[in-house]
């Protein structure tokens, strides 16, 4: 039944991608454009492999990643090692170390770690130099400069209930949307979550930002607060964590719960393309004062992106977001990676620059949280806290980077 089930849903999906000339949408061959292709094959005879290739929207099929992407190095080759304080480090290092432990190679470290005087750095420098050995990061041409960006929890005025100040929903993760892992039945395919709705018995893809936002409202009675501007909506969406602040003072803590299935585009191309923002001005600022002096055309913006994000509320003692790790992030000491390039939980060295400026930054980070652009082996999302003051860092980091994945000596580079 459960195999009979995903295929019913991979086949309701797909349907989109594979209608042409010989389905209703094109009823007859000469109204297609021409030259009319080959029929395709039908959905119900292809193996899933095939029908999950040809899914829209589908997720990328993760490429493991090749064997040279980390290159050991010596301590004296991790660019900035000497310039940052690792003990101010050694608190995010410990949160890791929750699920970091369950690995054998991880134990010895973590054990020791926990004994370790957080104001020495001496001590604690040595600790890494001892247990771990850097492994640079590099791309399949060996280029080994990448894109490091930033993120941060932002705040928004917003209600519990609708009001004429507080318009714009956020929705919790809708009682329709199916998501299906398809590891259980197709292992080789366990990197697929497919998402969708039940539509007349039959599988469709789920709305997209459009859909949702548009004026049939599909997803009324799904909201978890009200807020007071799109655009604000728009970033915590893109941030995946985010506070509401309401007019009593009190406020909670909103994080990432699903996605509708769509992939994430970048609202940058559509001004790109349109010539209204050159690339060096591109920002989040920048894109906020845009579309304050543009309001009709931010519906047109926003929905070039058809990803979007449903929220859960965490509980009222949460004082940082949890990230991918499943840990609480540390403001500056917590990164967002390609998992399948950095370990989760591992401690990481960057070499980059401060926003918008030449000056080095280089500082012991942990590997504790992903994210839907933060693709590739020398990319990663830098974590700059809460509020306003961290929000002015992320939205103008747009800086070269180096990596350095730190493994501990006894545990062999993926």
């Amino acid at each position: 039944m459960l195999i009979r089930t995903v295929k019913l849903l991979v086949i309701g999906l797909a349907w989109l991608p594979l209608a042409a000339c010989s389905w209703s949408l094109w009823p007859h061959c000469p109204e297609c454009p021409p030259p009319c292709p080959p029929p395709a094959p039908p959905v119900a005879d292809m193996g899933l492999p095939d029908v999950v290739e040809k899914l829209t929207p589908a997720p990328a099929k993760p490429e493991p990643p090749p064997p040279s992407a980390l290159v050991p190095a010596t301590w004296s080759e991790v660019e900035g090692w000497r310039d940052d304080d690792p003990s101010l480090a050694l608190n995010a290092f410990l949160k890791s170390c929750g699920p970091l432990r369950l690995r054998p190679q991880w134990q010895a470290a973590c054990l020791e770690a926990e004994t370790l005087d957080p104001l020495s750095e001496p001590a604690v420098r040595a600790f890494f130099e001892r247990r771990f050995v850097p492994h640079q990061l590099r791309k399949p041409d060996d280029d080994r400069i990448g894109l490091a960006t930033g993120y941060y929890v932002p705040d928004l005025r917003g209600s519990r209930q609708p009001a004429p100040a507080y318009p714009y929903p956020l929705y919790r993760r809708p009682d329709d949307l199916l998501v299906v892992d398809l590891r259980e039945v197709y292992p080789e395919l366990g990197s697929y979550r497919l998402r969708g709705r039940l539509d007349e018995q039959r599988v469709r893809p789920y709305w997209d930002r459009a859909a949702i936002e548009g004026d049939g409202r599909p997803l009324t009675g799904q909201e978890l607060f009200w807020v007071d501007d799109p655009v604000e909506l728009f970033f915590l969406q893109i941030q995946g964590s985010g506070r509401i602040l309401f007019e009593d003072g009190s406020r909670v803590m909103v994080n990432y719960a699903e996605q509708n299935g769509h992939p994430y585009r970048s609202v940058s191309k559509w001004l790109l393309d349109r010539g209204i923002m050159p690339r060096e001005k591109m920002s989040m600022q920048n894109i906020k004062a845009w579309a304050r002096e543009n309001p009709a055309q931010v519906n047109e913006l926003l929905n070039t992106n058809p990803s979007y994000v449903f929220f859960r509320e965490l509980p009222g003692d949460a004082d940082s977001p949890p990230g991918a790790l499943g840990v609480p992030l540390t403001s500056g000491r917590s990164l967002a990676v390609d998992s399948r390039y950095t370990p989760l939980g591992a401690p990481v060295f960057v070499a980059t620059t401060w926003p918008d400026s030449d000056r080095p930054l280089s500082r012991l980070m942990m590997a504790q949280d992903t994210g839907g652009a933060i693709k590739g082996p020398v990319r990663a999302d830098f974590f700059w806290g809460m509020g306003d003051t961290a929000g002015a860092q992320a939205g103008r980091m747009k800086q070269p980077l180096k990596m350095w994945v730190l493994l501990p000596a006894e545990e062999p580079a993926p």
